[in-house]
């Protein structure tokens, strides 16, 4: 499979950079680039590609404020925002938005082309010790569970549900329930569009909420 991806950052030598990693992938095309936050919408809607590497800070339209526009407007592109620093509230932000993880600028290549493949398969772009504080961040206080909170998941979904919760992988996922990483990718997108969850990560936000986890 082919993984079409736009690389939005005002400087051009970190998007030469990030070219320069993907380029020797074939399974990895550069399709766009973009030098400021407008643009980035413009281009990601006019090229519709399936990922997104996004700087927070840039000129006319921030990171935070494009991932959320094209958010709203229903993108299926998967965005990651990139941050020159750790977790703060920026990338909390950009996760509220609608990102589907991110990375640090100074994380090695491989880690950022891993990255990219990841989410181009609707898999969150987060450490588990970061799922636990952005969770954190999300969620002040957990409801009480509610028991019929999963009734409209079969009993399998609610078994990837759980297990997505908890921050494992397709392929862990797989591992855990004896089944094929295709079904476990087809129960996903169930879960998520019966529960009308954007992707993984909110899925582990949904689930803490409600003290399911």
């Amino acid at each position: 499979m082919t993984v079409t991806v736009v690389l939005a950052d005002d400087q051009s030598v970190v998007r030469a950079g990030l070219t320069t990693i993907l380029a020797p992938h074939d399974d990895l095309v550069v399709v766009g680039e973009a030098s400021d936050g407008r643009e980035a919408v413009d281009t990601v809607l006019r090229l519709d590609p399936d990922v997104v590497l996004m700087d927070v800070r840039m000129p006319r339209l921030d990171g935070v404020a494009a991932t959320r526009e094209l958010t709203s407007l229903g993108t299926r592109s998967r965005i990651c925002v990139l941050t020159t620093y750790g977790l703060d509230d920026v990338v909390h932000d950009a996760l509220a938005a609608g990102a589907g993880g991110f990375l640090l600028k100074t994380d090695p290549p491989e880690r950022i082309v891993a990255a990219v493949r990841r989410l181009a398969e609707g898999e969150p772009v987060l450490s588990p010790a970061t799922v636990e504080q952005v969770v954190a961040r999300f969620v002040a206080a957990p409801r009480p569970a509610q028991s019929d909170l999963l009734d409209v998941l079969t009993e399998r979904e609610r078994s990837v549900y759980l297990l997505v919760a908890r921050g494992l992988t397709n392929r862990e996922i797989a591992d855990e329930l004896f089944l094929g990483p295709g079904t476990v990718k087809s129960h996903v997108a169930h879960v998520l569009a019966k529960l009308e969850l954007r992707d993984r990560i909110h899925v582990v936000i949904h689930a803490h909420r409600h003290g399911l986890v």
